[in-house]
């Protein structure tokens, strides 16, 4: 079957919702953003990375932030993180249900679900 690593995730947005997710992932999280090739950037959205990890935010007429499904992200400096989040205003949910795991659930500015877990 061979070794495969995950590319991405992708995560619906409303039209018109960049500025507000830059404002969030960018500026609040420390993504950056990259550039998508130009038959996709017509269609809007954006694409962002920290590290090795890219989240592609992509427009949909019919959105409706998902509440279940959700990317997870491992955060070394979870607690300086989660300070900058609360500073905010972003509401943290605190999640104890995986023994010797840290972790909390976020909504991103559109109302998607975000998984954050404290790297060990």
């Amino acid at each position: 079957m061979g070794d495969w690593q995950l590319d991405h995730v992708q995560l619906a947005i409303p039209a018109g919702a960049e500025e507000q997710c830059d404002a969030f992932y960018v500026d609040l999280l420390g993504f950056r953003i990259v550039a998508k090739p130009a038959l996709l950037a017509q269609r809007g959205g954006r694409w962002y990375q920290k590290g090795a990890t890219q989240l592609h935010v992509g427009v949909d007429p019919d959105f409706r932030p998902a509440k279940k499904a959700h990317p997870a992200f491992v955060v070394s400096n979870y607690d300086e993180v989660l300070d900058q989040l609360r500073a905010a205003g972003v509401t943290i949910t605190p999640s104890d249900e995986i023994p010797g795991t840290t972790r909390c659930h976020i909504n991103d500015c559109v109302g998607n679900r975000i998984e954050l877990i404290k790297a060990s």
